[in-house]
């Protein structure tokens, strides 16, 4: 679905922290070329001196910048500010992905990455933020209804009955429409796992039940007690879209 920034805005900024001087002038002409305001920041302490809070829309991390871990800096812009975050990885180590998922990294991307792909997250992840994008509402045929919410497939949106959002990251929302795609039926961890590729190659299991946790707390009234997002020991997961 096309999407442009709303007339008359500035462009989303858009900070890049990773300590690689060439990844980050392609970065930096790529965001340019595709209407953000990229800076480049080469470690933790450049991003954080550019001020409190930081002026920017949208942090794009190295996992691995030297001396330190791009993980820790993720970790403490969850704690200060309500600032979406898009890590960037190499083969690297899964559990730090694992650990990025449970403090609220909105998105993962593997290296090398398509760059198309790169920016299409970047305007989904602050699409969720609320971030300036206008977008024509789905037709009944492109959206999927469950209890009281509903997800808009070209939006890639979870609604509530008012028709507010529900943020999700890519992750949340990538299982989400899986799920809401295939009802009524058992899908295995395998079959999740071929569904979410690369991304999630390794720890599969803890990974998946991070993903579980954070989106029953999003779509479920009783997370405790899932209605629609059940699992079958054993099994794998069933995902009910009325409720029974």
């Amino acid at each position: 679905m096309a999407e442009a920034f709303k007339s008359g805005e500035k462009p989303p900024v858009i900070a890049i922290v990773d300590d690689d001087r060439e990844v980050s002038e392609t970065l930096s002409a790529l965001l340019k070329e595709s209407g953000f305001e990229p800076i480049v920041c080469a470690s933790s302490a450049e991003f954080l001196a550019l001020g409190d809070p930081p002026p920017v829309d949208l942090a794009l991390i190295d996992l691995w910048l030297r001396g330190e871990s791009g993980l820790n800096l993720a970790v403490h812009i969850g704690k200060l500010y309500a600032l979406p975050i898009v890590m960037l990885t190499g083969v690297g180590d899964e559990s730090d992905k694992i650990i990025g998922l449970e403090t609220g990294a909105d998105d993962y991307l593997m290296k090398p990455f398509n760059p198309r792909e790169l920016v299409a997250r970047i305007r989904a992840v602050l699409r969720r933020y609320g971030h300036g994008l206008t977008r024509a509402p789905s037709s009944p045929e492109h959206t999927v209804g469950f209890g009281d919410k509903r997800i808009d497939l070209h939006g890639r949106l979870l609604l509530d009955s008012a028709g507010h959002e529900i943020p999700l990251t890519n992750g949340e929302y990538r299982l989400l429409e899986y799920f809401a795609r295939n009802p009524a039926r058992v899908i295995s961890r395998p079959e999740l796992l071929s569904e979410l590729g690369s991304d999630m190659e390794r720890y599969v299991d803890r990974t998946i039940d991070v993903l579980i946790l954070r989106l029953r707390r999003k779509i479920e009234k009783t997370p405790s007690k899932p209605v629609h997002l059940q699992t079958r020991r054993s099994q794998g997961y069933f995902f009910q879209l009325d409720e029974t």
